[in-house]
């Protein structure tokens, strides 16, 4: 005959596994405290971001501007000239002297989407529902021998990134993405380490990027952060052509 397990057994034996347990939204709000907390992050207007790009022995500086809500400047800066990419939180534009072009040139839709996303101050993960995104807990992997929660987002324009969160420490340790440009997916892959408090809040120094298992990685080595500095709306906006002059004018 079968003897009844006591209900009270059951649940002192369930209760390890069920304190252990852990929702999307459990790792996303512990993420959040772990580099500094929601009132830090909300805090932070805007940011102002430097440091230098390397490639293959290749260098060169970099700058990115954010200012709330969903704005964002990039320059990429070679012996004084500068490639310029914005986002004004409506389109993206673009400025390219290296390919000849100085005037500005409006970005599709396609080609805007990573400025999309780093224009979002805080980040895609947090208030996720609030933005349209849909987030997943699929499980654990592991980021160079370190065991990380793996974090599906779904973003609003369906566009997915895999978010690896140390299960010590809560820091984010790479980011996979999934972008679909013109009806073709491309999948890049971007390492995250050398995390420096700058008033209350936690930034990574030091990031890696490239496709997905491609060793050769372009490297960003973050220099300096400036928070709630100011920034003039107009350096989001396209900007004007300069006026021609008629001819025969002065």
């Amino acid at each position: 005959m079968l003897r009844r397990v006591p209900l009270i057994l059951v649940v002192m034996l369930a209760a390890p596994a069920m304190l252990s347990a852990q929702t999307v939204d459990d790792v996303i709000a512990k993420n959040v405290q772990a580099v500094g907390g929601m009132d830090k992050l909300k805090g932070v207007d805007t940011l102002r971001e430097s440091g230098k790009f390397q490639i293959d022995g290749f260098q060169a500086e970099v700058v990115q501007l954010n200012k709330r809500p969903n704005r964002v400047r990039q320059e990429f800066i070679i012996q004084g000239m500068a490639q310029v990419q914005a986002y004004d939180g409506k389109g993206g534009w673009q400025v390219n002297p290296f390919s000849g072009r100085r005037d500005a040139e409006l970005m599709s839709d396609d080609d805007s989407k990573d400025l999309q996303v780093a224009a979002d101050i805080d980040g895609p993960l947090v208030d996720y529902k609030d933005k349209g995104h849909k987030a997943e807990l699929v499980g654990h992997d592991s980021v160079e021998g370190t065991d990380c929660y793996k974090v599906k987002l779904t973003l609003k324009n369906g566009d997915v990134r895999y978010y690896y969160i140390d299960t010590d420490s809560y820091m984010l340790l790479k980011v996979e993405t999934q972008t679909t440009v013109r009806g073709t997916i491309q999948e890049n892959e971007t390492y995250f380490g050398d995390y420096e408090k700058v008033n209350g809040i936690y930034y990574p120094f030091a990031m890696e990027s490239g496709q997905k298992g491609d060793p050769n990685r372009t490297k960003i080595t973050v220099e300096k952060i400036e928070q709630n500095v100011p920034i003039d709306d107009s350096k989001f906006v396209v900007p004007a052509k300069p006026a021609t002059k008629p001819a025969g004018g002065t």
